[in-house]
């Protein structure tokens, strides 16, 4: 796993968003964080990409990386044919207007000073229409796509809502700059269960709505398969699996996904616990990455060729889009 490679970047679609070989990296007191380790993927245009693995992956460092909240050590960020990584601060700002993010949590990404229909109008006061009018129009429009009744949010706080309300105005906030895409980190996992489904669910219709493409960062297969089309598994800030959604789900080519499907609570008592799934050691530090492939000290396949090389990606020979980077893989892959 943990591995490299650019086999599953795809040459014939109409690909919006395209990274490759990113890195970030923060200083410690230990040494070096290798947050994300060259990582590559692309996404189309209406697509809505998983990204997913537990927690420390590198997935959430990802996300952000792609708006330059941490800058990229190294790499590129290519939106529309734009390498954000190489434009100049006021640009960069420029171009935020065409890819925004929801964060994870809903209550303190939301300014407790300001009123609702402030919160949702301040990218417009900064990019505009500058007529105040207009604004409140386009600020009620978005609070009522998302299901917030904007003449009783306007003047209200956002303490004055429960988690699952604001996060459906941040996604007001979100939309109201009209994005081509939108970076998701965890939008859900702060939520109870049922209203993570209504967020979900509201995600879905947005997106068909306004024509969205999205990254969705979750460490919740479950939550991932009902909203993604295609999923990339992360590990210790590799890519390790990339396949379409159900596809993933039915044939996991790794053992790490594996892992991560075993963990997916099942709603039975009576449902014995897989033993073969669980990992045997913690997960290691990522200030000092295990060699060759990262999941090695956890994974129960690995062998002397995973401590010196690291795996590639390379193709599921049952499938057209599903990719594995592993030595030991769990389904036969094309040599």
């Amino acid at each position: 796993m943990a591995g490299t490679g650019k086999a599953h970047l795809r040459t014939d679609a109409d690909v919006l968003l395209s990274v490759r070989d990113l890195v970030v990296e923060f200083p410690a007191r230990g040494g070096v964080v290798h947050a994300v380790s060259g990582i590559s993927f692309d996404i189309a245009r209406g697509e809505t990409l998983g990204l997913v693995g537990e927690s420390g992956c590198g997935k959430s460092t990802t996300g952000k990386a792609i708006l330059r909240l941490p800058k990229a050590t190294s790499g590129s960020v290519q939106l529309g044919g734009d390498d954000l990584t190489q434009l100049s601060n006021d640009a960069m700002r420029a171009k935020r207007t065409d890819l925004q993010m929801i964060f994870q949590d809903p209550i303190s990404s939301l300014n407790p000073r300001r009123t609702i229909g402030e919160v949702v109008a301040e990218p417009l006061r900064v990019w505009g229409p500058k007529d105040e009018g207009e604004q409140w129009k386009l600020v009620s429009q978005m609070l009522n796509a998302v299901g917030i009744d904007p003449d009783v949010a306007r003047h209200k706080h956002p303490h004055e809502f429960s988690g699952g309300q604001c996060q459906r105005i941040s996604i007001a906030r979100a939309l109201v700059m009209e994005p081509e895409l939108i970076i998701c980190d965890e939008p859900v996992s702060a939520l109870d269960v049922s209203v993570q489904a209504q967020i979900l669910n509201m995600l879905e219709a947005l997106k068909k709505k306004y024509g969205l493409t999205l990254v969705f960062i979750a460490h919740d297969l479950a939550v991932v398969k009902n909203i993604s089309d295609r999923v990339a598994v992360m590990y210790l800030g590799k890519m390790c699996e990339v396949s379409e959604s159900d596809e993933l789900y039915a044939n996991p080519a790794h053992p790490y996904t594996r892992l991560l499907l075993g963990s997916i609570p099942v709603p039975d008592p009576l449902v014995a616990i897989d033993d073969e799934v669980a990992a045997e050691e913690e997960l290691p530090s990522p200030i000092n990455p295990p060699s060759g492939c990262r999941f090695r000290t956890r994974c129960p396949l690995a062998s002397e060729i995973c401590e010196v090389a690291e795996p590639q990606m390379r193709a599921v020979a049952s499938s057209e889009d599903h990719f594995v980077a592993c030595h030991h893989p769990l389904v036969e892959v094309v040599p």
